[in-house]
């Protein structure tokens, strides 16, 4: 889940982006921050204070954050204690992204693996309903025991036989 921070962050690109029509090249600058920064040996200098923020900046320079906004954006992550945040600034961006392009993305929790058509069944059935391109990615959860459970975007569909059960628990409870 993303952080406020990374929301802000990921915001602001996203508007530089699509002033400019650059969404795809930001979304390769963010995958090359997201890379670069999740390496644990250059988090640990980049996070480092006793190592003046102009020699960090010459490490990034160095290692294929070229361009001017990627830079930046860096910059700032270094200079606010943020080289954490990378990741959630990238999810972020392309789900601004997508949402802008009209694509949802909807994870799809079952008891037992579902099948590519079961899969489809489910995004066409989404699809209808939000009227939006869904991309399913499906998990499996055998301790929800069946049903299944949809989020996408902030949005829960919880119709799992675990939550059910669970709620029928507590009304029996309530109504003793």
């Amino acid at each position: 889940m993303a952080t406020a921070a990374d929301k802000r962050y990921a915001r602001a690109a996203f508007e530089l982006a699509s002033e400019q029509k650059h969404i795809d090249e930001w979304r390769s600058r963010l995958a090359t921050i997201r890379e670069l920064l999740s390496d644990p040996s250059i988090a640990a200098v980049l996070e480092n204070p006793t190592i003046p923020s102009s020699e960090r900046m010459e490490l990034v320079a160095g290692t294929g954050a070229r361009d001017t906004e990627a830079g930046n954006l860096v910059g700032l992550l270094i200079e606010s204690r943020r080289i954490e945040e990378a990741a959630g600034i990238a999810d972020e961006f392309e789900r601004l992204a997508d949402k802008a392009a009209g694509k949802i993305h909807a994870l799809v929790t079952s008891a037992v693996e579902l099948s590519a058509e079961e899969r489809r069944e489910v995004g066409d059935r989404l699809s209808k309903q939000l009227g939006a391109e869904v991309t399913v990615q499906s998990v499996v959860d055998r301790q929800i025991l069946g049903g299944l459970k949809v989020q996408y975007g902030d949005h829960l569909i919880d119709a799992t036989l675990a939550t059910r059960l669970q709620q029928l628990r507590r009304r029996l409870a309530d109504a003793s």
